[in-house]
C-alpha cells in the first residue's frame, strides 16, 4: 500500500531504504505524483495516471533532490492535465525536455513585447544580462521556482538596491504572464512574492558639496562624460534622454532643445542656459558633421550608453557617496525651488506628468521656465566657485582604430 503524505524535502531525505524491492510514496498535495525508493536508497519521482478501462499510465521524471519536489509538481501537473485530455504521456514527457529556457522566453519577450509596447524595452534587456541571465537563462521554465527567485530578489535587495530589486521583479513577473499567454508555460513563480517598501529619493548635490563636484568635474579626463554630466545637470533631463541626445534635435539659434519621446510618452521642449549653449557649441566644433550624436560612441547604437565607470571616478575624486546620475536632474529641480520657482514651472522644467497639474503645465510657455533653469544655473554655479562654465578645449581626436564593440560598452 503505497503511503500518502505531504512531500517536504526534510520528508524526502529522510525516508529509509527498504531492506527488498521497491517503497513508493504519494504527495498528498499533488495526486499522481510518486516517489520510488531502492534498496541502494535511489529516489525517483514519477507520475501515475488510472485511465477508465485501461493500465495506470506511468512516466518516469528524475531522481530527488536532482529535481525539487516543486519542479516534480509542476512537470506532473502538466502530463496529468494532458493525459486527461487525451494525450500521449510519452509524447508529453519528450515536448517537457524540448521546452523553452527562460533565455528564450525573455528573448521572445523583447522581441514582440517589449520593444513593441515599451519604451522601457533596453532597461529591461540591461536588467537580465545583470540579473537574470546568469541564474536563471538556461533553465527549464518549468524548473524556475518562487524559491529561487525570491533568492534573487532578496540578493539585489541586501546589495543595496531595494528599489531595483522591485523593478527586477516586475520584469520576471510580465515575462512569465507573457508565456502563460503564450502557452509556453502554466504559472508565474513570482505571485505573492513580497516587493520591498519603496521611500521616495531625496538625494540631490547640496550647497556644500557643490565646490568638491565642479572641481572633480573640471579635471575629469574623459571629455565625452565630463560634458555628458554637465549637460545632464544644466538641463535637468532623464539619463537616456541626455545619451541619445542628437544635433538636429537642438537649436543653437533659438536655446532650445526638443526631445522627440520621453518616457511619459510626449516630446518635452528645453530651454538651453547660456552655460549649456556654450558646451554644446564648443563639442559642436569638434564633432565631425556628419555624426548625428552630440555623445558618439563606436558602439553599435552609435552613442554613449554607460558613463557608470565615469561617474564613479568622479564621485572617488569629489569624495561624495550616495549619488546617482538620476540625482542630477533632481539637484536642478531642488536649486530651482531654492531660487523661488513655483511647484508648475518645476514640473514643466522636469516634464513630470501629473493628472493634477497638467492644464496649469499646458498655459505655462517657454519664458519662465528658462529664466527658472537660468536662475537655479548661476546659483549652483556661484556655490560650487565657478562664475562661468568653461569647456576644456579638447586636443585634436586621434585616428579612430578601435574595433565596433557592443552596445553594452563602458565608458572610462
Amino acid at each position: 500500500m503505497t503511503n500518502i503524505f505531504n512531500f517536504t524535502k526534510a520528508n524526502l531525505e529522510a525516508l529509509p531504504s527498504p531492506t527488498s524491492g521497491r517503497a513508493e510514496y504519494q504527495d498528498a498535495k499533488t495526486p499522481g505524483l510518486k516517489l520510488r525508493v531502492t534498496q541502494s536508497g535511489a529516489k525517483t519521482f514519477s507520475v501515475v495516471k488510472r485511465v477508465k478501462g485501461g493500465q495506470p499510465l506511468r512516466v518516469t521524471l528524475s531522481r530527488f533532490p536532482e529535481m525539487s519536489i516543486e519542479q516534480a509538481r509542476r512537470q506532473a501537473a502538466v502530463i496529468l492535465a494532458e493525459i486527461a485530455e487525451g494525450g500521449n504521456p510519452s509524447e508529453v514527457k519528450r515536448a517537457l525536455k524540448g521546452e523553452f529556457t527562460f533565455a528564450d522566453l525573455f528573448a521572445r519577450y523583447l522581441k514582440d513585447h517589449a520593444y513593441v509596447h515599451k519604451r522601457t524595452g533596453k532597461t529591461d534587456e540591461q536588467r537580465y544580462k545583470q540579473y537574470l541571465e546568469k541564474p536563471l537563462g538556461k533553465k527549464k521554465l518549468s524548473a524556475i521556482t518562487k524559491d529561487e527567485i525570491t533568492k534573487i530578489h532578496s540578493k539585489i535587495t541586501a546589495d543595496g538596491h531595494p528599489t531595483v530589486a522591485n523593478r527586477v521583479l516586475a520584469v520576471l513577473s510580465s515575462v512569465f504572464n507573457r508565456g502563460i499567454q503564450w502557452s509556453v508555460t502554466q504559472t508565474n513563480p513570482c505571485e505573492k512574492i513580497k516587493r520591498n517598501e519603496e521611500v521616495s529619493r531625496d538625494r540631490f548635490i547640496q550647497h556644500d558639496e557643490l565646490t568638491r563636484f565642479f572641481d572633480a568635474l573640471q579635471i575629469e579626463p574623459n571629455i565625452t562624460i565630463r560634458d555628458y554630466i554637465w549637460l545632464s545637470l544644466l538641463t535637468g533631463a532623464r539619463r537616456t534622454n541626455v545619451l541619445s541626445m542628437q544635433w538636429s534635435e537642438i537649436s543653437l539659434h533659438e536655446g532650445t532643445w526638443r526631445i522627440p519621446m520621453t518616457k511619459n510618452g510626449t516630446p518635452q521642449l528645453v530651454p538651453l542656459s547660456p552655460a549649456a549653449l556654450e558646451l554644446l557649441k564648443s563639442r559642436r566644433k569638434f564633432i565631425d558633421e556628419s555624426v548625428p550624436f552630440v555623445f558618439p560612441s563606436i558602439g553599435v547604437t552609435g552613442h554613449l550608453v554607460e558613463p557608470r565607470k565615469g561617474w564613479e571616478r568622479l564621485l572617488v575624486e569629489a569624495g561624495l557617496t550616495n549619488l546617482r546620475i538620476h540625482d542630477l536632474r533632481r539637484t536642478m529641480g531642488s536649486w530651482q525651488a531654492k531660487t523661488g520657482a513655483s511647484l508648475s514651472v518645476i514640473g514643466k522644467s522636469l516634464n513630470h506628468k501629473s493628472v493634477q497639474t497638467t492644464a496649469i503645465y499646458a498655459r505655462l510657455d517657454i519664458d519662465p521656465i528658462r529664466d527658472s533653469m537660468n536662475t537655479a544655473t548661476d546659483a549652483m554655479l556661484k556655490a560650487g566657485g565657478i562664475t562661468k562654465a568653461k569647456p576644456r578645449k579638447p586636443s585634436a581626436p586621434k585616428p579612430k582604430t578601435a574595433k565596433p564593440t557592443t552596445a553594452g560598452r563602458v565608458a572610462k
